[in-house]
């Protein structure tokens, strides 16, 4: 089993629909599955890796990736399962966990997600790390039952819970353990061999993920299969080590700023220096994760760019 180790070659992930161009839209998309128990299978595309459940209470899913792909992503899951969805937990609210929401909901599934992902799905999100603004949802696209602290459903012969964690990728996120078949999906929470992306903007802090890596190492054991939001299956052995990695961050740039760095001087201090050519080469950046743990721990509530510091966007 892969887990989150720095030699990881990581893969391309796209993280919200702006970053699906029209040519990859009309592109055959390739869904690959992993079964993980004889009811829970991970399915890999484009955009957010999914959790199938499938059994005698019909189909019941963990996100479903970007909008232009849906008919595309229901049709790799009939290949598991030709019982009706009935059921979709959304993890946060990004266009590529989201993104199928309208059509399954239309086709008859329940959405499910976090009070805070339904408010900000029904408002324009800008974000400043993009420079974009995500126009609200609409209606069909939104969840109809939502949580507070936690939710539990009893389908398939297993309880699955999902477990709302505060401002870490944003501040809707959940987690969610399927109880039987010992599968933890972490969502974005948890990016396998890349640098994460925090979304201060949508309320995320680095101390907040860093809290939430903690719930899930938790919530584990050493036989637990780990849903990373982007990247290959892990671990529990994989999850805390993704966790000592933020913390060494956070620690890090904390030191930093109480010498009295600032942004742009604690960029240049180059502190995850030597995981960067192995975990900042697919999409977020040294750089900006530094950017990222600073403004979290400085209580800047959106993504800044010192006019010397080049960064990139995707």
């Amino acid at each position: 089993m892969q887990v989150f180790r720095f030699p990881l070659a990581a893969t391309v992930a796209s993280l919200v629909v702006s970053a699906v161009s029209a040519q990859a839209q009309q592109q055959a998309v390739e869904y690959l599955p992993t079964t993980l128990s004889p009811t829970v299978t991970m399915v890999q595309g484009r955009g957010g890796n999914i959790a199938v459940s499938a059994g005698e209470d019909g189909v019941f899913i963990i996100d479903d990736q970007l909008e232009p792909l849906t008919d595309q992503l229901v049709a790799s899951i009939r290949t598991i399962s030709d019982r009706p969805i009935r059921f979709v937990i959304n993890t946060h609210y990004h266009g590529d966990h989201v993104g199928g929401n309208e059509k399954i909901g239309k086709a008859g599934a329940v959405i499910i997600a976090h009070d805070n992902i339904r408010e900000r799905m029904t408002t324009d999100q800008f974000n400043h790390f993009f420079n974009d603004t995500t126009p609200a949802w609409p209606k069909a696209a939104l969840p109809v039952v939502t949580f507070n602290d936690q939710v539990t459903l009893h389908l398939n012969g297993e309880a699955v819970t999902a477990y709302h964690v505060p401002r870490g990728h944003t501040d809707g996120d959940s987690i969610v353990m399927f109880a039987g078949s010992n599968v933890l999906h972490m969502g974005d929470i948890f990016f396998n061999g890349r640098y994460p992306y925090i979304d201060l903007d949508g309320g995320g802090t680095l101390q907040g993920m860093i809290a939430a890596v903690a719930k899930g190492v938790e919530l584990a054991n050493d036989d637990t299969k780990v849903i990373a939001g982007h990247g290959p299956l892990s671990d529990r052995a994989g999850l805390q080590e993704y966790h000592d990695f933020l913390v060494t961050v956070r620690d890090r740039v904390q030191a930093l700023i109480d010498r009295g760095m600032t942004l742009q001087q604690a960029i240049a201090a180059k502190p995850t220096a030597e995981w960067d050519s192995i975990l900042g080469e697919t999409w977020i950046t040294g750089d900006q994760l530094v950017t990222f743990a600073y403004n979290s721990l400085t209580g800047v509530d959106h993504f800044t760019r010192p006019e010397s510091t080049t960064t990139t966007t995707e």
